[in-house]
């Protein structure tokens, strides 16, 4: 246990896209600071999407921000007050026509925290026990392609850009006819960082032999802190996908930057909008393709320097044509006001 402990620790130390954010983020966050002493607010980027609340950055609602998405693209999603009981549940599963599995996840969060794959009532119960937040439950959908499509458009002017494509691998292995699914993980570094999950999640099949060539998906939710892999999509970028984008995004009030999380059949699906969003993510959201392993992190932060210049801009026009900063007072209770229903939905 203590070698593979070391293993682990040898893994995300030497790659940095397992850094702790507090670290990573270190020079954004200095970033952020100057910009927002030059635009004389620090919470500059809530102007950036005058139609979410606090610009998509904090304590902003997803659901809120589905509904503000054409129905075609979004799949069948209810939200539920906290405390949310399993007869909510029910009742809102039977309201949309849902059946197992479905998707839990919580109204406020970042990074994936919290979402689950429900596959039955069982787990539905075992997840409400120690969850005390407003949540979400949507539409699991069964699609290949998983993707985030990062888009922004400065005010004023007619057409945005894709400036930011990344493709989402979900954790697997693949059998060898010899080894056991333990043993699989363990040999896959990416795996093998998520081992103490994974034995709970798969219990006694750990010490199934899956037949050679055999692809097991160890993680139904594509997350990166869920050992998904995020490649560089940028190759997909073209006036097509802008096109698409746009499209989508000009439906969208009030919208001028953020990513797209969205399922869909291929990358011709893709290229062509037919889409399904299941989330849109505002000020908050990162061009997730420098996640990429072994991604130079001089390019990355070249890239979410970018981003948050970006950002400013845009913020700073919405600012000029009357959209609101946060005040420093309700910024700050709306950051904290995360922290704690974070810490009490654990």
């Amino acid at each position: 246990m203590k070698f593979l402990k070391l293993r682990i620790f040898w893994t995300k130390l030497t790659a940095w896209e397992y850094w702790p954010m507090s670290v990573f983020y270190l020079p954004v966050y200095m970033y952020w600071f100057y910009l927002g002493f030059k635009a004389k607010s620090i919470f500059y980027f809530t102007a950036a999407n005058p139609g979410f609340k606090n610009g998509g950055m904090i304590a902003a609602s997803k659901k809120s921000i589905l509904d503000k998405i054409p129905q075609q693209y979004i799949p069948k999603t209810a939200l539920l007050s906290s405390p949310v009981t399993y007869e909510q549940v029910e009742e809102a599963m039977n309201k949309l026509d849902l059946s197992y599995p479905i998707i839990f996840k919580p109204d406020l969060g970042e990074r994936g925290w919290k979402v689950e794959r429900i596959a039955n009532k069982k787990e539905a119960v075992n997840y409400l026990k120690l969850f005390n937040a407003d949540l979400q439950i949507q539409e699991y959908l069964d699609l290949p392609f998983e993707a985030g499509v990062f888009y922004y458009r400065l005010p004023g002017n007619k057409m945005g850009t894709v400036s930011s494509v990344v493709i989402k691998e979900l954790l697997f292995v693949l059998g060898d006819g010899v080894s056991t699914l333990e043993g699989l993980i363990l040999k896959k570094p990416r795996a093998r960082i998520q081992y103490q999950k994974l034995k709970k999640i798969w219990g006694d099949n750990l010490k199934n032999i899956p037949f050679k060539g055999e692809r097991i998906v160890l993680q139904p939710i594509g997350n990166h802190n869920r050992g998904t892999a995020f490649l560089n999509g940028n190759h997909l970028i073209n006036e097509q996908l802008i096109k698409s984008f746009e499209v989508i995004s000009k439906q969208v009030n009030g919208f001028y930057y953020g990513r797209y999380d969205i399922r869909c059949k291929n990358e011709e699906a893709l290229l062509n909008g037919d889409v399904m969003i299941m989330e849109l993510n505002g000020a908050a959201s990162e061009p997730a393709h420098i996640y990429q392993p072994g991604y130079s992190i001089i390019k990355a932060y070249k890239s979410l320097f970018h981003h948050w210049k970006v950002m400013y801009k845009i913020s700073i026009e919405n600012h000029k044509n009357g959209a609101e900063y946060t005040s420093f007072k309700e910024g700050w209770k709306a950051l904290t006001t995360s922290g704690r229903v974070a810490e009490q939905g654990i």
